[in-house]
């Protein structure tokens, strides 16, 4: 009989926040599953967050210059596939590095307890030659873009490596994660342009504040263990006032995503309607997010905090079809 992890009755291979009925425990040999656990293979919802900024960036900058013989107005294929392989190795590599300054916190509190380092199932040695290999990953994908993007995406590790320690400092670690995980709304247009303008800078801006905003919203699942051990957080700030705090950042948010729009349009088409559509309809998403919260039902922030991944997918496909009717319909732009 396999033994148990005392606080949750879990099996001592198995994680308490996150499913039991996972790929990674039907595919992969178990030896491998506590690494799988510490890169949060397990929990795509990570990689999907950080790897969304990326893609509307990439959506977006084709469309600075309307749609031509140069350039279609759509997104670079390649480019969206080296986003995907180096956004689920660097949240993985993310994730494992924060585990590991994270370790005695971890230790202490009831959902994250019962993970590889804290339990003692991966020693620290392994986890950080673990971390080495899934940066090599995303320094593998890094290469493939050009030297601007690339000297961008090593800036992007200052404040990966701040992150861990901010929970400790100040109330707005969710602000650290902002920083680190809205990286990509850079690197999408770096990657394309090799430069920067505003516009980017605009939807990073805007990333910031709907990172901030939806962990804020995972962050009152640890509330009051937070509170025992001495982390802060967002959600221990905002409190009672956390669905006002969500609508000043959601807001904030479609709003510097719209201006972005409007600047990539400075000087040419830029995005057409149904860019401008999909915020519409991300913005009434969120508002569904704001109703709904119960910040006393964990169950509840968890189930909101993974439906971004829906909002990834509206912005996205928004700014999809925005070039596909300037394509389809090039005489009006």
């Amino acid at each position: 009989m396999r033994s148990q992890d005392d606080s949750r009755g879990l099996p001592a291979d198995r994680v308490a926040d996150a499913p039991s009925d996972n790929w990674v425990y039907r595919a992969l040999p178990r030896a491998l599953w506590p690494y799988a656990q510490l890169a949060r293979w397990d929990r795509p919802i990570g990689w999907q967050l950080l790897l969304w900024p990326c893609w509307w960036s990439a959506a977006l900058a084709p469309q600075w210059a309307a749609p031509s013989a140069v350039h279609t107005g759509l997104p670079d294929l390649w480019d969206l596939i080296l986003f995907l392989i180096g956004s689920i190795a660097m949240r993985g590599a993310g994730c494992t590095y924060n585990d590991l300054v994270d370790q005695d916190i971890d230790a202490k509190i009831a959902r994250t307890r019962s993970r590889p380092l804290p339990s003692g199932r991966v020693s620290p040695a392994r986890a950080k030659g673990f971390l080495v290999a899934q940066a090599l990953v995303g320094l593998l994908v890094l290469v493939q873009f050009n030297p601007f993007a690339i000297l961008l995406g090593i800036g992007s590790l200052a404040v990966v490596a701040i992150y861990p320690f901010l929970k400790r400092v100040t109330d707005w670690p969710q602000l650290g994660l902002g920083f680190a995980f809205s990286w990509g709304a850079l690197m999408g247009w770096a990657a394309f342009w090799g430069t920067l303008t505003v516009s980017p800078l605009l939807l990073y801006a805007g990333a910031v504040l709907w990172t901030v905003g939806y962990d804020t919203i995972y962050a009152h699942q640890d509330r009051e263990d937070d509170a025992l051990v001495g982390v802060r957080s967002t959600a221990r700030l905002f409190g009672r006032r956390t669905k006002t705090a969500l609508v000043l950042l959601y807001g904030g948010a479609i709003v510097l995503f719209a201006l972005a729009y409007r600047v990539a349009g400075s000087g040419s088409a830029g995005p057409s309607w149904p860019a401008y559509a999909g915020l519409l309809l991300g913005a009434v998403q969120m508002s569904w997010q704001i109703r709904s919260l119960d910040i006393d039902d964990a169950d509840d922030c968890l189930k909101l905090f993974k439906s971004n991944a829906l909002f990834g997918w509206i912005i996205f496909l928004g700014l999809v079809f925005s070039s596909l009717w300037m394509l389809s319909f090039p005489r009006l732009y």
